[in-house]
């Protein structure tokens, strides 16, 4: 069984968001998955997804602030600075992170650990919704 659907995350702020329950309500075909393999891929270049720690918020506020210290703004070679000046350290933290997640699927439920979430990482200021696209393979 191959399943594919695109969904739309509402707009949020800059950091670090779970998005786990979202994707789950929006892709109830999981639970007709036995044994499988889910591909989520983001469609943006200045945002990105990543697995964590989903209990503790600070973790997620200290993903950004580690981000925003690795990759500053306001760089002098920045030469791509059109849309403002969080844009190019956007893109940059969501090369580092990545656009694609694979989850196994086992049972109807994301096969994750127990403290595990899914992340989304906005990195612009003043970002709109963003657009996942889920695969679903399997039994």
């Amino acid at each position: 069984m191959w399943k594919q659907k695109e969904i739309r995350l509402k707009p949020r702020r800059r950091g670090f968001h779970l998005i786990t329950d979202e994707i789950l309500q929006q892709f109830p075909e999981i639970q007709g998955c036995r044994v499988g393999m889910i591909w989520i891929f983001i469609k943006h270049t200045s945002a990105s997804l990543t697995i964590n720690e989903d209990a503790d918020p600070t973790v997620r506020q200290d993903f950004e602030s580690h981000f925003n210290q690795m990759v500053p703004e306001n760089m002098p070679y920045y030469k791509h600075d059109y849309e403002g000046s969080d844009d190019m350290p956007a893109h940059l933290k969501a090369s580092i992170l990545g656009s694609t997640l694979s989850i196994p699927v086992t049972d109807g439920r994301l096969n994750m650990g127990t403290w595990q979430g899914i992340y989304l990482c906005e990195h612009r200021n003043h970002a709109g919704p963003r657009n996942l696209v889920l695969t679903l393979q399997g039994d």
